[in-house]
Formats: structure tokens, sequence, C-alpha cells
């Protein structure tokens, strides 16, 4: 079977496109928001442990900064290209829009694998990356955060190598740091908690209970694992799980922390005893009330949209959903949380920690937790009031809300010079 490669940026696009239409923006404002802002790629050698030095491309792009500093993740995989790290940039933009923070969107990237990498390539790849991006780092213009294959570690030796550029410590320029030095409590759980509030209050909408919803994740990491114990703590019954080696399903329900400490224990869910074996694709397919695509962009597609069961889709990951699956998905009357709304937790919290690291004074787990359910609620209750006002779906309410920000903020800007 041929599977048509879509392009990210393409998909990214005509959302916007579409957006623009509807709030009949004029084309000059739509020329200036499609494009991305500033695009910067990187070529950089790293010294393996070998002693051979080997060349790594990396990249970081700003989409639009009229609302605040550029706010986007890094991602360290083999599967990075310019087209993806664009489109992730655009949707960033969105996401702090239509949360109404104040950041504009960008995001980065390196082709490499780091599962074959040692904790000594890694790092001196992560701080040479740093130091090839760090023309464009500051904690007034661009916050970098993880993403894909970074972690707090990561974070601490970029903003370790950015400081030492400064020559005095700078921890408002990176998030996503360990807590000893200007981390935020509760930033690792933070985009499952928005996920968790979120699929809540479509769940409150709908009609439905925790203890009769049946839930399906795809993906077992940082977000898709803390999202399945979030959801399994509220009474939801998860059915399905997955990771890179494959699915498991259990009708009954899979018991969560047991998932967790064979994932840990095993190093993946394959094999995990009371489940049987389904493959990825087999997972969106399985009869279920709520699927949350919580891994990689272009899971639900035109080939497999028709025979989604579930009645709520919450898009954990970014991008996981195609226009084609889109228009299928609303036609069958299943409503979907998009991406730029359900897991803006992350960068909400990213915020909190911006905040905290600028002014020196941090708040404790509780008053994190408890405004980033403030955000998320109040931004789910305004994008479905204005997908209802303008009868239309949540990805296009969610749209219409965030375009208009940044539009706003760039008419009243105005163009320079």
């Amino acid at each position: 079977m041929v599977v048509d490669i879509i392009s990210p940026y393409t998909v990214a696009v005509a959302q916007f496109d579409e957006a623009a239409e509807r709030l009949g923006l004029s084309q000059s404002m739509r020329n200036v928001l499609r494009a991305p802002k500033r695009e910067l790629i990187v070529n950089f050698p790293v010294r393996l442990d070998n002693g051979d030095v080997q060349m790594f491309t990396g990249y970081r792009v700003q989409h639009n900064i009229n609302r605040g500093p550029a706010k986007g993740g890094i991602r360290f995989s083999p599967e990075v290209s310019l087209d993806e790290v664009r489109a992730l940039a655009m949707w960033m933009t969105w996401k702090c829009a239509v949360v109404d923070i104040p950041f504009g969107g960008a995001k980065g990237g390196v082709i490499c694998d780091p599962h074959q990498m040692s904790r000594g390539e890694l790092e001196r790849m992560s701080r040479r990356y740093a130091t090839e991006i760090s023309i464009l780092m500051g904690p007034n213009s661009d916050i970098p955060a993880p993403d894909m294959n970074t972690n707090p570690q990561v974070m601490a030796w970029m903003m370790d190598t950015y400081s030492m550029h400064q020559g005095y410590s700078v921890p408002a320029a990176i998030t996503g740091k360990p807590l000893a030095i200007g981390g935020s409590e509760g930033r690792l759980d933070a985009t499952a908690r928005g996920v968790q509030v979120v699929t809540k209050a479509a769940m409150r909408h709908l009609g439905m209970s925790p203890e009769s919803s049946s839930v399906v994740i795809q993906g077992f990491g940082n977000v898709g694992g803390i999202t399945a114990r979030l959801l399994h703590e509220m009474g939801c019954k998860v059915v399905g799980l997955s990771d890179i080696s494959g699915g498991i399903y259990n009708p009954l329900g899979i018991d969560i922390p047991t998932a967790m400490r064979f994932s840990r224990e095993h190093g993946s869910l394959r094999g995990m005893p009371g489940t049987e074996p389904v493959t990825n694709r087999e997972l969106l397919e399985l009869p279920c009330d709520i699927l949350i695509p919580a891994a990689l962009e272009n899971q639900l597609t035109k080939d497999n949209a028709d025979r989604v069961q579930a009645r709520l889709v919450v898009e954990a990951a970014n991008g996981p959903t195609t226009n084609e699956a889109d228009r299928i998905l609303n036609g069958n009357g299943v409503m979907i949380v998009p991406d730029i709304l359900a897991n803006a937790g992350g960068v909400t919290v990213s915020y909190f920690e911006w905040v905290q690291d600028l002014q020196h004074f941090f708040w404790s787990e509780t008053e994190i937790n408890q405004r980033l359910e403030t955000i998320m609620s109040r931004s789910f209750n305004a994008v479905l009031e204005k997908a209802t006002n303008q009868e239309t779906n949540m990805r296009m309410g969610a749209y219409l809300l965030a375009v208009s920000r940044v539009a706003e903020a760039t008419e009243l800007r105005g163009i320079y010079p």
C-alpha cells in the first residue's frame, strides 16, 4: 500500500488559511501571518567518544513574535526536518494565543538519534547546538523548552551554555529545567494535566461520566503516560495503550500503575500480562469513548478516520489529524479538542516558570496546578463559545480565537519602518 506523505507545514498553512478566510483577514495580513519570521539552519561538528567528528544539522524557526518573545521546544530525532519545525512553530504561535499567554511561536530541532549517543556525546551536541542558536536565544527574545527526546537535563546544559556566554546565570532563557536551577514545580506533568482538564471539560459538555467512559491513548511517554495515570485516577477505564514497540489492549481496563511499572522494568509495554497485542494502526480503531493521540503527527488520516469509534478525540500530540481526517471525523459527529488547545498545558507552565525566574520568586505545586486549571478551563470555554457562536467545530473555534488575537497585535504594532 502506498501511503501519502503529508507535509505538516502544508496542514498548518491550510488550517490557517481557512481561519483567515472566515475572519475576513486582508491579503496583506494573511501574507504576514502565513510566513515564518526567521529560519535558522545550523551545521555543526561534535566530537564523538571514539575521537571521530560528526556533523549535525539543527534548526530554530520563529514563526511570529508580535505578542511576545518566541517560545517553543527543541526536539532531537532522526525525522526532524525544516518543514516539520516550521509547522510546529506556527502551531506554537496559535497555541500561545489560544490560552492567551504573552508569547510568540517558535520551534527547534536537531537531526540525530539520541538513543544511539552516550551521555557525553549528547551533552556536547546539546551545548554546541545551544551555542549555534544563541544568536536568537534570550529571556526577552526566544525561550526554548523540552520536546521530543529532550528533557530537564538537556535544558540544564543549554541554559548553562547560554549563561557561560553571558558571564552570569540566566535561568529565564530556558524553561523545563530541573528544580535546582530555576525549574518550576508541576512542569513535568503540565502537558498531561492540561490534557486532563480539557478532557474533563469536554466530557462534561458531552454528558459523559468518567466511570462509564473508556479511553485509548496512543503514546506512553511523558505526555501519554501521565495522561493515562491522571485519567485512571479520575475514574476512566483505560482499555488501550501504545508505545514505540506497539500497542496493548484489554476491554476490561488496564491498571495504569502496573503498566507504568512494567514499562520501566521491560523498556516497553509489549508483552504486558493480561493484555493482547495490537498494532499502533489497530489501536486507533479500537472501540472506546475517548481517543487520545499522544505520539506523532499525521496519525489520523483519510485512510482510517472512518474507522475511529471514539465520540471524543483529544489531541495531546501536535498535528495528529490531517485535514481530510478532520472533515471525516466532524462529519461523523466526533468532537475533537484540537492540539493548540489540548496540549497547551506545557507552554502554560513554561510561562509560569519564565515569570518565576524573572522575578526570582517561586510558587508551590498546588498554586501551579490551580493556575493551570484556571487557564485551561477558561480557554476551553472560550473556544467552545466561539465554535458555538460561529456554528463550527472546536478546531476552527480555536483557530478563529488565536488567529484573531495575533492579527490584532500585528495590526496594532504596524509595519516597521
